[in-house]
């Protein structure tokens, strides 16, 4: 386990983290200048909290009341560094035996070399390394230290996108054969998703507590989480009827069907509003050919015209306005929707922009608090 509580002041910015992580690896998410690479400083001792409480696999490594501040060499920390900080004038096995402590075990580290492929690379210098190699080594100089807990600053950020894509599940799968608990920072929330099992969100110093990853992309706990991660289609409406097995919105002038959260009770009642969001991709177009089935007109139907349009290669992205009277829910439009390229073409939406939406309620994820 991790629990982190830590508050630190530089100048203008407050660093007010506290989060608790029972699972291996745990990721901080958040833009530049969050808090989340001082969250590793102060987790490796080379930055003091002006208060707080930090414990780690069961060792207190800091606590501003009962006075305990670990030193970093105590603390039995590996580091990743952004950039991998690989020392140039010296080859792999040079970096390697450098970060191995005394009394390091041998079998431990050449586990370490044959698992990570380094075996043909020791003779060389960093910069006859690719980036994924530099990255290999880097982490294999944190693991070979066998610390009890590993943080890894951004350790993808300087690949290009396959390449990251392709190690950060090398990683994940690294991580957990060895079995360290791990801090990942990232401001990638996709990135996060592949290789952690909790996450935490930063947002100008303060954090969200850890949760689950599943739970963070269905089920956010508020609004701000949602904006936090980026989700779209945020929108407001009015509770019509709670009485049911799901929620009744009046919403742009109609009524829209929402299943509830399995993980979130809703406390609001008729009349009330609530914000919501809608996934792009869970829009569905309907086909002009074929019939309007009695469910889907009970059920989230829609009708008006795309109004705007952005191409993102392998999908597009629509804008669609409700054929209702009144300001659309987000400026211009209502609704952004998402489909594949080759349904763009097939449906011939660049020229055909009157169309049926709708909307299961499944789909929609009813927000409990802002």
């Amino acid at each position: 386990m991790l629990s982190v509580t830590a508050r630190k002041q530089f100048g203008d910015f407050t660093l007010d983290a506290a989060w608790t992580s029972d699972q291996a690896i745990v990721a901080l998410v958040g833009p530049s200048g969050s808090g989340k690479t001082l969250t590793l400083q102060c987790l490796a001792g080379l930055i003091s909290p002006d208060s707080g409480r930090i414990i780690a696999t069961g060792r207190t490594l800091f606590d501003s009341d009962a006075r305990v501040d670990l030193r970093p060499q105590q603390r039995r920390i590996g580091y990743v560094f952004q950039g991998y900080a690989l020392f140039p004038h010296m080859t792999v096995a040079q970096n390697l035996a450098y970060g191995v402590r005394n009394g390091a075990r041998s079998d431990l580290t050449n586990r370490i070399i044959d698992r990570l492929g380094l075996g043909p690379l020791m003779a060389r210098y960093p910069q006859d390394l690719s980036g994924g190699q530099q990255q290999r080594a880097a982490l294999a100089r944190a693991l070979a230290t066998d610390p009890d807990l590993l943080l890894l600053d951004e350790p993808l950020s300087a690949l290009d996108a396959p390449l990251r894509r392709e190690l950060a599940s090398e990683l994940s799968h690294t991580l957990r054969d060895w079995g360290k608990l791990a801090v990942l920072v990232t401001h990638d929330l996709a990135e996060a998703y592949q290789i952690a099992d909790m996450v935490v969100l930063y947002d100008h110093g303060r954090t969200t507590g850890a949760v689950p990853k599943n739970d963070l992309l269905w089920n956010p706990s508020s609004e701000r989480v949602a904006r936090l991660i980026g989700a779209r289609n945020i929108l407001e409406a009015t509770i019509a009827d709670t009485s049911g097995d799901s929620i009744v919105l009046d919403w742009r002038g109609g009524r829209l069907e929402a299943a509830r959260s399995p993980s979130h009770q809703l406390h609001a009642r008729a009349g009330e509003q609530l914000a919501f969001f809608v996934r792009p991709e869970y829009v569905r177009l309907i086909r002009k050919n074929r019939p309007v089935t009695d469910g889907l007109r009970q059920t989230n139907l829609f009708h008006g015209d795309i109004v705007g349009e952005r191409d993102e290669g392998t999908v597009w992205v629509l804008y669609f306005r409700l054929a209702r009277p009144g300001q659309p829910s987000q400026g211009e439009y209502d609704l952004e929707i998402e489909i594949p390229k080759l349904v763009y073409e097939r449906l011939r939406i660049s020229t055909d922009r009157h169309w049926d939406v709708s909307i299961h309620p499944g789909s929609i994820q009813v927000l409990p608090g802002r």
